[in-house]
């Protein structure tokens, strides 16, 4: 070969190289931007000690990719349980960051910590003072995806098991169960 023909070829396998380099990093660049989640949900909760049945509840989540088979989760919601037979109203916000392992698309589970700012309201006339708290909890879970629309869309069901410390009241000798389990269901909307 001659001097220029492999001068030719140098340039040819750079031209060929930054091209597939590019590439590369389009695609990896799609995925990036597919990486966050945001996820509404509604659900039922029950509590452990609290006047018996299941409450709804709401929720909304931001989920991002932090490995490949690992999502980070931050997320809010509201929930409003009953105890002592309706004399005491508990009225909860949680922010709660978790993570989740998904070693399926369509399977994960994990758990992670929250902090659940609690508004404790007694009945009128019974002359207790309404109080308003916030403490740590953690959370374990796992859930299903349903893709109703690929890469974009889907459904999600999910369950957790809510641990938080027993809450003394002047209403009962001893203290309330304040742990749950919530069911949810959703829609992961992908970006």
């Amino acid at each position: 070969m001659d001097r220029a023909t492999k001068k030719t070829m140098r340039l040819l396998d750079r031209v060929v190289i930054g091209l597939l380099v590019l590439l590369a990093m389009l695609l990896a660049g799609l995925q990036a931007a597919r990486a966050a989640e945001v996820v509404p949900s509604v659900g039922l909760t029950h509590a452990m000690s609290g006047d018996g049945g299941v409450k709804p509840f709401a929720g909304l989540a931001v989920r991002s990719s932090v490995l490949p088979l690992v999502k980070a989760e931050l997320g809010v919601a509201y929930r409003n349980d009953p105890y002592q037979n309706g004399n005491l109203n508990v009225r909860s916000w949680p922010v709660t960051t978790s993570l989740w392992l998904a070693p399926l698309p369509t399977f994960y589970f994990g758990g992670g910590v929250g902090l659940y700012h609690t508004t404790y309201d007694y009945k009128d006339g019974l002359g207790l003072q309404d109080e308003t708290s916030s403490e740590f909890g953690t959370h374990l879970g796992g859930g299903l995806t349903f893709p109703i629309v690929p890469a974009i869309a889907s459904i999600e069901v999910g369950g957790r098991y809510v641990h938080l410390r027993d809450k003394t009241t002047p209403l009962a000798s001893g203290s309330i169960k304040q742990s749950f389990v919530s069911t949810s269901l959703g829609v992961t909307i992908k970006f």
